[in-house]
């Protein structure tokens, strides 16, 4: 194989709505529809990649609109390039969008898997296959009434889920009950208690004694306070060691170092799609050296950008938390091929790159750089 088989000679864009079976409420912000959309990027041998712009408002201020136009000049600069220098591209994208994760994440990912379907190896072989296995996530179940927060919990509880990220931050003592409520009826969960900056330290303390009370299982206490706090997260490891994890605290690696400074978390939520891909590898690197745990979530994505994560999980190993499952909560699937899941484990897959195609994605609906 020729050097130039590995230069990018198309990429395209395709936005595409996908519907959310309950409303994803935050304490921040909504969705009824992912606003997303998908990137094709063709190599000079023909070998395609398929990446993923998911952009959550709420979360890095990003839309569909403004990722849409970043990937178009990106994808400018990434023509006639080859993917073997991977690294100094991400590098070079980091510096002209460095406010688009998004939008990086989406061409960095389907240059990744372009460049590993040309060499015939899955996408998380680039990192080595450190811990490629079936993997056990958790389900999102969004601020929601007591008793839909209820019908959710016994919904995936039969379907084996025992772990339970709930997202919490309008108000603690509706909260609180939803905790207990799911505490009871689903016996032997564990929970990510995701406030989305929605709480102040004496809501955050509030909450936590409360389930303490009754015997919850904290798994994590995932961004309770406002991103800046920084002090108030180290406060509240130091008074109720429970397990605290960044989110809107660490979008960067500049943010990151900031955390691991201030001792605010025990574990970093690294989202692909929030830092972009490349910069999201170095953050866990960095993590890892610092003690701190990590956990892979995502935005609301389809298996595309999911796959990715999946990927660095059995690629680089030592991700013990996973939160790749809002394809489990879109009322289609777009994909074929890829990894799959089995109740709450994903299943790994062993065809070159993500090993998915996207037939959906079409030249009609699509837009070449």
């Amino acid at each position: 194989m020729s050097a130039s088989s590995f230069t990018i000679t198309n990429i395209e864009l395709c936005p595409l709505d996908l519907p959310i079976t309950d409303p994803f409420v935050v304490a921040t912000g909504q969705l009824q529809v992912a606003q997303n959309a998908f990137v094709r990027l063709t190599l000079h041998d023909g070998t395609i990649g398929y990446g993923e712009i998911a952009p959550f408002p709420a979360i890095t201020g990003e839309d569909r609109e403004s990722s849409l136009k970043k990937a178009r000049t990106l994808g400018q600069h990434l023509l006639e390039q080859s993917t073997l220098h991977y690294q100094r591209l991400g590098g070079e994208l980091s510096e002209l969008a460095p406010d688009a994760p998004a939008a990086r994440c989406g061409l960095e990912t389907a240059l990744l898997d372009a460049l590993t379907r040309a060499i015939h190896v899955p996408l998380w072989a680039l990192w080595g296959g450190a811990d490629v296995r079936a993997r056990e996530t958790d389900v999102t179940i969004p601020i929601a009434s007591l008793e839909r927060s209820r019908e959710l919990a016994r919904y995936w509880y039969e379907r084996g889920f025992r772990r339970f990220k709930l997202k919490v931050g309008h108000d603690v003592d509706d909260d609180i009950r939803r905790v207990e409520a799911l505490h009871r009826d689903c016996t032997g969960v564990a929970f990510v208690i995701d406030a989305n900056q929605g709480y102040t330290y004496e809501g955050a303390a509030t909450l936590i004694k409360s389930v303490n009370r009754f015997g919850g299982n904290i798994l994590l206490l995932e961004q309770p306070l406002a991103k800046d706090d920084l002090e108030g997260h180290a406060k509240l490891r130091r008074d109720f060691h429970v397990p605290v994890a960044a989110d809107e605290s660490a979008q960067s690696l500049r943010d990151l170092q900031a955390v691991i400074r201030q001792e605010a978390a025990d574990y970093v939520n690294i989202k692909i799609t929030k830092s972009g891909l490349l910069e999201g590898i170095v953050m866990i690197t960095v993590a890892k050296a610092a003690g701190l745990g990590v956990m892979l979530g995502g935005m609301v994505e389809t298996r595309v950008a999911m796959g990715c994560s999946y990927s660095l999980a059995m690629g680089l190993g030592g991700c013990p938390v996973l939160d790749l499952d809002t394809p489990l909560l879109l009322k289609t699937d777009p994909i074929e091929g890829g990894y799959t899941y089995k109740g709450p484990q994903l299943q790994p897959w062993h065809g070159p790159g993500l090993d998915l195609d996207i037939p959906s994605f079409q030249a009609a609906t699509s837009a070449r750089l």
